[in-house]
């Protein structure tokens, strides 16, 4: 019997995670809400029976249409991108339908409000978060603001990161070094701001080698994916702007190459405290989904950074091609409340996004968008299923012809026995993408990877 599956994308996680389903032993089919026509989740709806519909907005009332009309096929649904969680669409989902969504409920979107997440981190694993303070505009008056702040600044000192309660696009997160330089420039263009709106936290800006830890939920159980690192940053050599991530790797196992095994520890059991605070007695099937974590490796140990939940773009094509249990028996279980583990074959990625000219703020660029993927589709004939490509803020035309948009355009995926071969599979095949793109060559870069050791191993060397 087919299983239907909802998939509510946007970007090439979600072109992973339709890839990965369809080489399941059951016999798939994919109804897809998407932001845009993207030409690989268009193809695997077509080529398993079922439907690929376009919503620019993603909003939540048209996909709950859009699944209402195939009810009866879908046996479960998952979430790309957190925008849709974020305005409740499992609750809503499963009020209007009765499907099963694999992300967590309205009320376990940790990401909907920062200080929520610093408070329950300071309940669970005070350990692991930064000093932080929140700065409430309900219990701070406006005149007293700013001495409150500079106040606290003298105890925290000048490096920090200044973060708005609620999720923000544009100008939100401010980080010295990088957003501003003085007090005052940090206080005027992005405490303020922010702070008419709602509470602000200002924390310390911590310095150490950042990781993520991928997790999967059933409600009970909390199962750990291997650690990826992601590049932030628009250029090599970790310049310019932050992106939403413009590649990432995963070495052999489940450590990086800067991590030792208590760092895995210590980062798995911060998680699980989490999750219990919020999971409660019992299971709690309104916790089932995703938790992603974003660490730093500091030189008093493991901090937080975020928790989200969704999977990570990039890092989760690191994991998805390596997985070697059946993606749609992971999810079973995880609707059964039966997961226990997922095992992933010990290789490395690498991922390589190529991305428009402009994205990152680079520079202008108004001309046409044509992209062809032929040539590093050419490739698998030599690699085979040791490369991936994954089309995300990319649109096929009437006419066939495949277009970038604004943001991440596709993504290379390289596997392999060691990291640095993964790393030239990914960036052969990114290199022959042809059309208005650029990419970082430093992904995984050997002199990149040694300067995260020697980092930290001077880090650690300076721990009281």
């Amino acid at each position: 019997m087919p299983v239907g599956v909802l998939g509510v994308s946007y970007g090439s996680r979600f072109a992973c995670l339709a890839d990965t389903l369809c080489r399941s032993w059951h016999m798939v089919r994919l109804f897809i809400a998407d932001k845009q026509r993207n030409p690989f989740n268009l193809r695997k709806a077509q080529e398993t029976g079922g439907e690929h519909v376009v919503i620019p907005d993603l909003d939540v009332r048209e996909i709950v249409k859009f699944a209402r009309r195939h009810a009866r096929e879908i046996s479960f649904g998952i979430l790309g991108p957190e925008g849709p969680g974020m305005q409740g669409i499992r609750d809503q989902l499963e009020r209007e339908t009765g499907i099963k969504m694999i992300c967590p409920s309205l009320q376990y979107f940790l990401e909907k409000s920062k200080v929520r997440q610093r408070k329950l981190l300071q309940e669970v694993a005070p350990e692991a978060n930064p000093r932080f303070r929140v700065f409430d505009p309900a219990e701070i008056p406006r005149e007293r603001v700013k001495e409150e702040v500079y106040r606290w600044l003298d105890e925290v000192g000048e490096r920090v990161a200044v973060k708005p309660d609620a999720p923000a696009t544009g100008k939100g997160v401010g980080v010295w070094g990088d957003h501003f330089r003085t007090r005052e420039e940090m206080f005027q263009e992005y405490f303020l701001p922010s702070f008419a709106k709602g509470p602000v936290i200002v924390e310390e800006k911590l310095e150490g080698e950042e990781f993520s830890l991928q997790f999967l939920s059933d409600g009970e159980h909390l199962v750990p994916t291997p650690c990826v690192r992601d590049y932030k940053r628009a250029f090599d050599w970790d310049q310019g702007p932050n992106t939403g991530g413009m590649g990432s790797y995963k070495d052999r196992g489940e450590l990086l190459p800067f991590m030792e095994r208590r760092d895995w520890e210590e980062a798995v059991s911060i998680a699980e405290r989490l999750h219990r605070r919020l999971k409660g007695e019992g299971r709690n099937p309104g916790l089932m989904g995703v938790m992603y974590v974003g660490y730093i490796l500091t030189r008093e140990g493991v901090k937080v950074l975020e928790v989200n939940s969704r999977w990570g773009d990039p890092e989760v094509m690191n994991l998805m091609p390596l997985l070697e249990d059946d993606f749609v028996e992971v999810c079973f279980k995880c609707l059964d409340g039966e997961l226990r583990g997922m095992r992933f074959r010990e290789r490395a990625s690498v991922v390589i996004y190529a991305v428009p000219l402009d994205y990152g703020g680079y520079r202008k660029y108004s001309g046409p968008r044509r992209v062809r993927l032929e040539e590093a589709e050419e490739l698998r004939k030599r690699y085979g299923e040791d490369l991936r490509l994954y089309p995300g803020s990319l649109e096929v035309r009437e006419n066939g012809e495949l277009w970038a948009l604004s943001s991440r355009t596709v993504a290379a995926v390289g596997l392999a026995e060691d990291l640095g071969r993964a790393r030239e599979i990914a960036l052969e095949a990114v290199r022959r993408i042809d059309g208005p793109l650029r990419h970082r060559e430093d992904i995984a870069l050997r002199e990149h990877v040694e300067r995260s050791i020697s980092h930290m191993r001077a880090l650690r060397s300076s721990a009281p």
